[in-house]
């Protein structure tokens, strides 16, 4: 028997166990963490059988057609993406046993603190600073665009623990809790009227060495497995033909066709291919992935879904004419979740705006895949190996 059939027949065999509709919801999802059944290619008691990553397809087939509830992954995106397997490859065994399961079944939401109103772009240059007192750190320092950090119990933290060293050598990663004493969280307003961001100011707070993940002074290395799987994560989704930003448009185009003029029809078809590309390219990477660690190739995919989901929304917004420059609703709220295709194309055209910023700037991609995908000479760098301390701020 191939291993696909053993797991989906082990896949029957707990939903036979577990039938869905009989199940409470968060019982079910502990329940297929424990079975191994949340991520395949995890080791034996963190959720998964230590299965190639490919085979998780068939599993969620199975409990898909069976109508299993999920672990409403956008709401947790943050947790899935980026925390999970930075705990996976650097965390203790204690660690990983603590977080990864109410990370997956969503009872724990996680946030990331790493932007800084200094220290975007440039992150390595951040100022937050954790001090070391006996077992524990003492950190102070201003996090900004920190989504989902409302909801939070905890966040993925990097700080300054030796100012003395270059930038990218002094700093450690943290898992810091966000209901802990000196974490204030304060909503930042955006274009859409939301608040989806936030900014964390941390005053005296207090985090076990425990809580440490990877070596101190090591952060900047762990900090890169986060970061390349988060542009994975953003870029590189699962979609269906015709999915995410160019379903709207290609709707409307069919169901308006007083719209239609030849200039705007030459766009469409652009984007429609180029939308194309992207998916068939973020499956090749999926593949990719499948063999180890993502690579810098997530920062390409990263690009491309920035550049798309702008071009198309500026289309849908002008093939829409009038309508286009409606939006339905200024008020401050503060959303769980992002829904591109849930709402109307005056929400996607601004949200949009967003998609070169987040998980990295696209100026900084086009770095990053110039210098390591391309082997293209790297941007001359003075601060490389001066002090944090002594560079000009």
């Amino acid at each position: 028997m191939s291993r696909t059939a053993e797991l989906v027949d082990r896949t029957r065999e707990f939903l036979a166990a577990h039938p869905p509709e009989h199940t409470d919801r968060l019982d079910f999802l502990r329940a297929r963490f424990d079975a191994g059944l949340a991520w395949v290619h995890f080791p034996q008691g963190l959720g998964g059988l230590g299965a190639p990553r490919s085979l998780q397809a068939a599993v969620d087939a199975e409990l898909a057609a069976a109508g299993a509830p999920d672990n409403d992954p956008r709401r947790i995106g943050i947790g899935l993406g980026m925390a999970a397997p930075t705990i996976l490859k650097y965390g203790t065994e204690e660690q990983k046993r603590r977080f990864l399961r109410p990370l997956w079944t969503g009872e724990e939401v996680w946030c990331q603190l790493f932007s800084e109103p200094g220290a975007g772009s440039d992150l390595a240059a951040l100022g937050t600073r954790a001090v070391r007192d006996g077992d524990e750190w003492v950190v102070d320092g201003q996090k900004v665009w920190t989504s989902s950090a409302h909801l939070a119990r905890w966040a993925i933290l990097i700080a300054r623990t030796d100012p003395d060293l270059p930038k990218h050598q002094g700093i450690t990663y943290f898992v810091c809790d966000m209901t802990d004493p000196g974490v204030e969280v304060r909503p930042l307003r955006q274009i859409t009227g939301e608040a989806e961001f936030n900014e964390v100011f941390l005053t005296g707070v207090r985090i076990p060495d425990t809580r440490r993940l990877g070596e101190v002074g090591e952060g900047w290395r762990v900090a890169q497995t986060t970061l390349m799987n988060e542009r994975v994560s953003i870029g590189g989704m699962r979609l269906p033909r015709e999915g995410g930003m160019i379903g709207p448009v290609a709707r409307t185009w069919r169901e308006r066709p007083e719209a239609r003029t030849h200039d705007l029809h030459q766009r469409l078809l652009k984007l429609w291919v180029e939308a194309e590309v992207a998916r068939f390219t973020g499956e090749r990477l999926r593949q990719q992935l499948v063999a180890g660690q993502p690579g810098p190739e997530g920062s390409g995919m990263k690009l491309a879904f920035a550049r798309l989901n702008q071009e198309i929304s500026g289309l849908e917004v002008e093939l829409r004419g009038e309508e286009g420059l409606l939006y339905d609703d200024w008020t401050m709220r503060r959303p769980e979740l992002v829904d591109f295709t849930g709402r109307d194309a005056g929400y996607r055209y601004l949200r949009a705006k967003g998609n070169s910023i987040e998980g990295g700037t696209s100026e900084i991609l086009l770095n990053i895949v110039a210098e390591r995908v391309l082997g293209l000479p790297a941007e001359p760098r003075t601060d490389k190996d001066v002090a944090w301390k002594d560079l000009a701020r």
